[in-house]
């Protein structure tokens, strides 16, 4: 990114690129400083006044400039509402929201300049760099890697940007310059000590999410051909009220008697089983939602629901109860669900970690997908439910409470299956022989603690 930005600059007088990261820190430590930073690399034009460098701003002889940007904060975008951007450069585009990089692509545009015939049809332009993970990952994956076959280069409607696309998939073989600066590089990353990171980093797999909040999720486990429930199963329902933002509404059936499915997979008495799932997204726009009235939503839910047997009951995210000068959200759900003579929705339990005694969703929902003292699980969804599948492994912990995940994702279906599973609560048995050896450990500490050879034994 910093040799092609340095390149047009040179090529192409009074252009502007701008170069982001996420946070400042980063910026200045990756960009310019070191043995190939910008200050490195243009130590001798700066010394001959080909170019200056003042704090973040780099100054060519012809005018063109190279602009170096952060987004720490989503309300960072805006310093740049103004700014004409002829070339975008995102660094670790994953560290990015997905509302960052459309503002700021909304930006760049190029009038007035000048671009020499080598490089005509190439400009304005954006280039992104990325590595698999961290809280972009679900919008970059769907937005560039799974959508388009590597390398093709594809021209994008209107309402995603009107320009021509292309994902360039990158292992460590395509940057040979690595293994002849640091020979060691490939070993360190071999040794990250996490083999899913190993997967993303050295491999490239966009398949793998390191630091995933739910890192229980096995598709192998929680993901089921679609069966015919048995009618003696209860069946209930969960909702996220969303507009601007997807809603996700769920159907749920609770396990009899132990079930095996199709695939061969055995379900426990008491396994919540997802069976359907309306989630409210614009076609082809991650964490985009239907904005849709209460009214229709609850047609909706009422017309996916006819065929079922009557459901045993229905949790409903508890703002969507909230009153603000109008009837509430869930009120006029709920009219009509009353219509068609379904069960309506009451408010959802919504306790997301523990707290003086109250047990968490999040505890709630990954002790579920543990499952039973037999390593079976408590909680499946059908294959068909594709927007769970597709949002629920991704999930980050929020940086600044781990024990919460990030709400900047896209958690919708996520916060509903919290939902439903702090609608039927559920405690892991613990077998016989787990409670007698922990009792024999704790005496073991105690006895150690308080004994002569305390120091020896820890």
């Amino acid at each position: 990114m910093r040799i092609a930005a340095i390149v047009w600059c040179t090529a192409i007088p009074g252009l502007q690129v701008y170069l982001f990261r996420r946070i400042r820190d980063d910026l200045n430590k990756n960009h310019m400083e070191g043995p190939k930073g910008f200050r490195a690399m243009l130590a001798g034009w700066v010394a001959q006044g080909w170019c200056t460098i003042v704090e973040d701003e780099i100054r060519f002889w012809n005018g063109a400039k190279i602009y170096l940007c952060h987004c720490k904060d989503e309300k960072d975008i805006y310093k740049y509402q103004g700014a004409e951007i002829h070339v975008l450069l995102i660094d670790e585009l994953t560290h990015f929201t997905e509302d960052m990089y459309r503002f700021l692509r909304n930006r760049v545009r190029m009038v007035g300049v000048v671009v020499p015939a080598q490089y005509a049809g190439q400009f304005p332009r954006i280039l992104c760099g990325a590595n698999p993970g961290n809280i972009g990952h679900l919008w970059v994956k769907m937005t560039f890697v799974t959508s388009a076959q590597p390398m093709e280069i594809r021209p994008m409607p209107a309402n995603d940007g009107g320009m021509r696309r292309q994902y360039i998939p990158a292992r460590l073989e395509d940057n040979p310059s690595m293994t002849v600066d640091d020979p060691g590089y490939e070993m360190r990353l071999e040794g990250l000590g996490s083999a899913a990171l190993v997967q993303a980093m050295r491999w490239g797999d966009w398949d793998v999410v390191e630091g995933a909040f739910f890192d229980c999720w096995d598709t192998r486990r929680h993901v089921v051909k679609p069966f015919a429930i048995p009618d003696d199963w209860a069946r209930f329902r969960s909702g996220d009220w969303g507009s601007a933002k997807p809603f996700s509404f769920g159907w749920w059936a609770v396990v009899g008697d132990k079930f095996k499915t199709p695939d061969g997979l055995t379900l426990p008495r008491g396994c919540l089983v997802r069976y359907r799932e309306w989630y409210g997204m614009q076609p082809g726009k991650p964490n985009t939602g239907l904005k849709l009235h209460a009214d229709v939503v609850g047609k909706g839910i009422a017309e996916r629901e006819a065929k079922d047997h009557r459901l045993v009951g229905g949790v409903l995210d508890p703002a969507a109860f909230a009153e603000d000068g109008g009837p509430p959200i869930a009120e006029r759900i709920n009219a009509e669900l009353i219509k068609a003579k379904m069960v309506p929705f009451r408010p959802a339990d919504n306790k997301r970690v523990p707290g003086r005694g109250a047990m968490g969703g999040w505890d709630q929902m990954r002790g579920r997908l543990v499952g039973d003292e037999d390593g079976l699980p408590m909680l499946v969804t059908f294959s068909t439910c594709v927007d769970s599948i597709r949002t629920i492994p991704a999930l980050q912990h929020d940086p600044l409470k781990p024990e919460d995940l990030d709400s900047d994702m896209e958690d919708h279906a996520a916060d509903e299956w919290r939902y439903a599973c702090m609608s039927r609560p559920w405690i892991r048995k613990k077998p016989e022989d787990e409670k007698s050896s922990n009792v024999s450990g704790y005496r073991a500490v105690r006895e150690a603690a308080s004994s002569s050879d305390w120091k020896a034994s820890i």
